[in-house]
């Protein structure tokens, strides 16, 4: 069935009926009011002499979690449909992954409803299908996906927000659009009466759409993604956070696994370890045969007693909280996406592990979770059971302080502890800031040990870079480890696929391990094996050894410290010995393309002669109340069709870091010009989002350069101004 006659195909064409009745809902008080103005508009939007008609999906893409491709109108004719427009990488997108999951708990295709993802990339490395599909296994997602890696869809519709639902009829015709996260009331309202609409007409089918789940496809793996591992120091035993699973692993040297608890499933469920569920559970502490994890999807401390094999709550309320303080009774206190616990010490007399240190990533801050009656340094005596922040203001920032509440943190993912002098600190692997910090166990002063740079700020001082303190440059590191024996700290540089090892008293920080390739090779030495995104590692074996959560190869590396080789440790139960699970492949790397919307700009010629250098100055300004979206560097890049000779040797793409610092572009002019003329054409990426961080736009603009290419050489060429109001 061909799509209608459409008189429109964007999200534009909505606008006007639908903002009339957001302000109506305003106004309603009572459930039935809100439903009846939802099913009037209903009657008004179907009632258009043409339908508001969402484009087919192109022909040739690739689709996930179905048996075949899937068209608007064959296949989803007869359906209400969620579009969900998302890249993978963006927490927004992320956060509104419950609600769809609540919609899809609610109704079924056999009802007339379904979910179909659209991903449509905001980085290059995000179109390959290999990562597309690690991320639907990461946050389980069952509904069909389509990778639109060139965005047609997104362009076609003009969408310009990560994330934007639309809701579409059973003709293809476009009923409601939601941009950003926060929505799921209004998005099960209008879901629920449009099929109730439909279903009074006689509209509505319940075949059923062949599904086909990726990761029902997948060889079986012992691990999936982990995230963090340690060692209980008394039996040598490992404990893994098998995060994809949704488990906790104990196991023996050996590989063999002693429990497993949780999985395959996410859930939250205390009791006995055949009945007990976790929800991507990340940071693990073993002592005495109890074990505490930082079970992160669902925003709570858990305790697992390897004798009693029980699993219970310490923690949280299993909502994501947005307190800052603390203070409360564990279990009455809620907390955010905690990512890594540590065990330590208070000021009390009996000197005992007393404190349970937190990594709260979702608030940006490190807690404390009182184990028995202690006392934190600057604070009075405090009761077993007691949660609270410890460290940070919960300002998203890279800001050190002797005053530990005035410092800030930005996304904390990794927490180490050396107790002993001269140390006496936390290290803190801030991923979001780049940095490894630390919090002094005698008076919480935050202080900076490697990466970043000194702005407070500036969140995109990354890179890999050897060297010392705030020379060397790391990326988004997610674990470190002190190594005691050695005083030595190990460094999980997440992003840039290392094993990195810092001095703490020289600050000297070089790369152990990996070649900054993201792939899966076991080399002869360190420098030639290689990892994908180390998320978590810890010392064992008396010292000699170093275990690594090499989370993107979905197994545990075993490093000889010693002997400086590199090996894998065999996940297996006693009945069999099934090892090394899949492994993604590497990422390609392509230029963006920029949105159908994006305007042309069309500057005046510049005449200049070979080897002259010419400058282009970015002045670009965003719409009042946004910013450039963090850890998302926006870009240029540069093309010329038709005379690609005149970008050889030049740098052609970069980032743009800061709005208020905006690079210079250089271009010099071959010395052996193939033509007279050519066109140098500017492509501009800026992804940006509002104050409170609720949606994420990608816009783009297009500067077109004719160049006059001419023997006559000029002193002086006056830099370009690329000037562009979004």
């Amino acid at each position: 069935m061909a799509a209608p006659g459409a008189r429109s195909c964007s999200l534009s064409g909505l606008l006007p009926a639908q903002t009339s009745l957001e302000y109506a809902l305003l106004d309603a008080v009572t459930q039935e009011e809100k439903n009846s103005l939802v099913y009037q508009y209903l009657q008004k939007v179907d009632g258009w002499e043409q339908d508001l008609s969402v484009p087919e999906f192109p022909e040739g893409l690739e689709w996930l979690n179905t048996e075949e491709s899937i068209s608007v109108y064959k296949d989803l004719c007869g359906k209400v449909v969620v579009l969900d427009f998302f890249t993978y990488c963006c927490i927004n997108c992320i956060h509104l992954l419950p609600d769809l999951h609540a919609l899809e708990h609610t109704y079924s295709d056999k009802d007339g409803l379904l979910i179909v993802g659209v991903h449509s990339a905001k980085f290059p490395n995000e179109k390959v299908l290999d990562n597309v599909k690690s991320a639907i296994l990461r946050y389980n997602i069952t509904h069909p996906v389509v990778n639109d890696a060139d965005a047609s869809l997104w362009q076609e519709l003009e969408v310009s927000c990560w994330p934007t639902l639309i809701i579409l009829g059973p003709r293809g015709n476009m009923l409601f659009s939601l941009i950003g996260e926060g929505h799921r009331e209004k998005l099960l309202l209008y879901t629920s009466i449009a099929l109730k609409y439909y279903k009074d007409r006689g509209q509505i089918r319940d075949n059923k759409i062949g599904i086909k789940l990726y990761k029902d496809s997948l060889p079986p793996s012992p691990l999936l993604f982990p995230g963090k591992v340690t060692v209980d120091h008394v039996s040598n035993r490992l404990v893994i956070a098998d995060t994809g699973h949704h488990r906790i692993l104990v196991v023996w040297r050996n590989g063999q696994i002693q429990y497993s608890i949780g999985g395959p499933n996410p859930g939250r469920k205390d009791g006995m370890f055949s009945e007990s569920t976790f929800n991507s559970p990340q940071g693990v502490a073993i002592m005495d045969n109890i074990i505490y994890v930082a079970d992160t999807e669902n925003h709570l401390i858990r305790k697992i007693d390897l004798e009693a094999e029980t699993v219970s709550t310490v923690a949280g309320i299993g909502i994501q909280g947005t307190d800052k303080e603390g203070g409360a009774k564990g279990e009455e206190q809620p907390i955010s996406s905690p990512w890594d616990v540590v065990f330590g010490r208070s000021g009390s007399e009996v000197q005992r592990d007393d404190i349970l240190w937190i990594a709260m990533a979702g608030t940006h801050q490190i807690w404390a979770f009182l184990l028995d009656c202690g006392r934190l340094p600057k604070k009075n005596e405090l009761k077993k059971g007691t949660c609270l922040r410890f460290a940070g203001s919960g300002n998203e920032e890279n800001r050190n302080n002797s005053y530990p509440h005035k410092a800030g943190f930005s996304q904390p993912s990794g927490l180490s502890l050396a107790s002993e002098d001269p140390w006496s600190c936390l290290f803190v692997a801030d991923s979001e800031s780049s940095t490894v910090r630390t919090v002094s166990l005698k008076d919480g002063a935050v202080k900076h040990l490697v990466g970043g740079e000194r702005d407070p700020m500036n969140l995109f001082a990354f890179g890999d870079v050897d060297g010392l303190g705030i020379n060397a440059k790391l990326q988004h590191p997610l674990g470190v480890t002190w190594d005691k024996k050695r005083n030595l700290l190990y460094v999980a540089d997440s992003y840039n696929h290392k094993i990195k090892v810092v001095d703490p008293k020289t600050k000297n920080c070089t790369t152990l391990a990996g070649t900054g390739d993201a792939s899966n090779v076991i080399g002869s030495s360190f420098t030639n094996s290689t990892f994908n995104e180390p998320g978590g590692l810890c010392i064992g074996g008396n010292g000699q050894l170093l275990y690594v959560a090499d989370t993107n190869n979905h197994q545990i590396k075993v490093m000889d410290l010693e002997t400086k080789t590199v090996s894998v440790l065999p996940v297996f139960r006693s009945e069999s010995a099934t090892v090394d699970g899949p492994f993604l492949a590497e990422k390609q790397k392509t230029l963006p393309r920029l949105p159908k919307s994006a305007p042309g700009i069309r500057l005046s010629p510049v005449a200049a002669s070979p080897g002259q250098t010419l400058q282009f100055k970015l002045r670009l300004d965003l719409p009042s109340g946004t910013k450039l979206t963090e850890g998302a560097p926006s870009c240029w890049f540069l093309s010329a069709e038709g005379n690609e000779w005149l970008l050889q040797g030049q740098v052609p793409s970069g980032e743009i870091e800061s709005i208020s610092s905006q690079p210079t572009i250089s271009l010099q002019i071959p010395g052996d010009c193939l033509s007279l003329e050519a066109v140098l054409s500017i492509s501009v990426f800026l992804y940006y989002c509002s104050a409170d961080s609720s949606a994420c736009m990608m816009k783009g603009v297009l500067f077109s350069q004719p160049l006059q290419i001419t023997d006559t050489q000029q002193d002086y060429i006056p830099p370009v101004e690329l000037k562009y109001i979004f």
